[in-house]
This record gives structure tokens, sequence and C-alpha cells, in this order.
């Protein structure tokens, strides 16, 4: 992912108000982020307690969403639905981020369950936890970060539609 600077992550919201996008709060790691090693950058509002925010190169463009987490935690251990790791040792949270266009405006939302320190790009890199010496596990990595991209911007592909 390029390094964008906050004033293109601001610039690039999509299904967010101007207020909203006013309100925002930067994570303070925000300049020692190494953009060049993750698929996407998120990071919960230090403010907004409830309130965070998805920032990912999509179809060429920046785009950045903002999520609003769930108050409810999942009753038991769940796996996060972006990097499927199995050994989490943060929780996973419901996330929901508005739709683009008037599906967005009556209130539609698209969901799903995500680590809630955003770290899925460190954890789609992790080997599994046991593999066979002749195990190319270079090949495990790209495929397990392959796939974590991809249902990411299945994520982020369905908030942009405009379908329906």
């Amino acid at each position: 992912m390029r390094t964008p600077t906050q004033q293109q992550i601001l610039s690039a919201f999509r299904g967010a108000t101007k207020g909203e996008i006013a309100k925002i709060s930067f994570d303070k790691e925000f300049d020692d982020v190494d953009f060049d090693k993750i698929e996407f950058y998120g990071w919960r509002d230090r403010k907004i307690p409830r309130r965070a925010y998805l920032v990912i190169e999509h179809d060429g463009e920046l785009v950045s969403l903002l999520l609003n987490r769930s108050e409810a935690k999942p009753r038991r251990r769940a796996m996060c639905s972006w990097c499927r790791d199995v050994e989490l040792v943060q929780d996973v949270m419901l996330y929901a981020a508005r739709r683009a266009g008037p599906r967005g405006r009556r209130g539609d939302t698209i969901a799903a369950l995500i680590c809630e320190d955003f770290a899925c790009p460190k954890r789609a890199r992790k080997l599994p936890p046991a593999y066979h010496k002749d195990t190319d596990l270079d090949a495990i990595r790209a495929g397990q970060v392959d796939e974590m991209s991809r249902r990411v911007h299945a994520f982020v592909t369905e908030a942009l539609s405009t379908d329906g």
C-alpha cells in the first residue's frame, strides 16, 4: 500500500458525512506506520470509543470507510472474517460500515467480525501452528495474505456498491 497523507485519507472517505469526517482522530502511531508492509490500514478513534476507520487501495484508488463497533462482544471466541487467525490474542468485534449511495442514506450497512486492533496483515503472515519440514512456508504466507486481501476487498466492494 502506498503511504497516504492524513489529508488524502480524509478526502477518500465514502459513506461518511462531512461532520463525521471533521471529528476523526488519527492514531498516535500514524507517522510510524510502514504502509509498504500492510494491505490495509485500520485504527480505532481514541476520542470516539466505538468508531474505527479503514483505509485501503481499492480498484486503483484510495478508499476510506468509517466503521462503527458493536457495543456487545461476541459471547464466545470468534474468528476474524478477514485474517481468519485461529490463535487470536486480541478480541474480535463486529464492525459495520454504512453503504454508499441511497442505501447508506437510508441506514443500510454491511458488517463483519474483525480483529479489534486491525492487525490482520500481521496475523495473515503467521505460519500455521504445525507444518511439514518440506512445506513451502513462503507460499503459505503468500496464500494467507492473498486470501485476507481478497476478503477485505470483497467487504469494501460490497460497502461501495450502489446496487439494490
